[in-house]
């Protein structure tokens, strides 16, 4: 005989499943229980975030941030300039899952190759012609020189770049849906680690001599 769909132990069974059942809301981050949680960034405490800045010590000042600085470019041989305005230099967006960048090139800059582990990319293009490209998981690449007025996608921890290939400056500006997107510089990962990642490693991935990458690390610092 059949159990009624009424009767407790029916309904427990059922409660039972729901819970077992890999329900995607559950796996889903939490909404935001508060206006806004501008960080603290001298906490004592450390957790996977910031906690907040008591609301009464929060003043109007902390919502805003300048992006119209040009950044300098002629510090390195990449002649690219990044300014930041993420959690650790914007605390107002702590929690809120949204960050920015101003990217400057002189002619010929580069944002190297370079992935962010943590958030999805959107840019901008406000000056110059910038080639923006990406490699995918099945190591499928894709490209497009850019012009003021258009945008670009990189998917979440894809490895990407940006080059000016205009005859003066370039700037773009980035958004990304994570207040700490994370970057991985692959040059500098792979070569100028501390301590450093061993020889051996590097050259049986890159089927290259030790002579090659000591010559490599030497430009790192590693």
């Amino acid at each position: 005989m059949m159990k009624s769909s009424n009767s407790p132990l029916y309904l427990l069974s059922c409660l039972l499943m729901l819970l077992l059942l890999p329900v995607p809301s559950l796996s889903a981050d939490p909404n935001s229980l508060q206006d806004f949680c501008v960080a603290d960034l001298n906490a004592s405490i450390s957790i996977n975030g910031f906690p907040c800045i008591p609301a009464s010590k929060v003043g109007a000042s902390d919502f805003f941030f300048d992006l119209s600085k040009e950044g300098i470019t002629n510090t390195s041989n990449l002649n690219f300039s990044l300014t930041p305005a993420n959690v650790l230099s914007f605390p107002a967006v702590n929690t809120l899952g949204i960050a920015m960048n101003r990217l400057d090139y002189g002619p010929g800059g580069l944002n190297p190759p370079h992935s962010h582990p943590r958030a999805t990319e959107m840019g901008l293009v406000i000056k110059g012609r910038i080639p923006v490209g990406f490699v995918t998981t099945s190591n499928v690449y894709y490209s497009k020189v850019l012009t003021p007025g258009e945008i670009f996608v990189i998917p979440r921890g894809l490895v990407h770049f940006q080059k000016n290939v205009g005859k003066g400056k370039g700037i773009v500006f980035t958004s990304f849906n994570s207040h700490m997107p994370g970057a991985v510089i692959l040059s500098t990962t792979l070569f100028g680690s501390q301590p450093p990642m061993p020889n051996e490693v590097l050259t049986q991935a890159f089927r290259v001599d030790n002579s090659v990458i000591n010559t490599i690390k030497s430009k790192f610092g590693s």
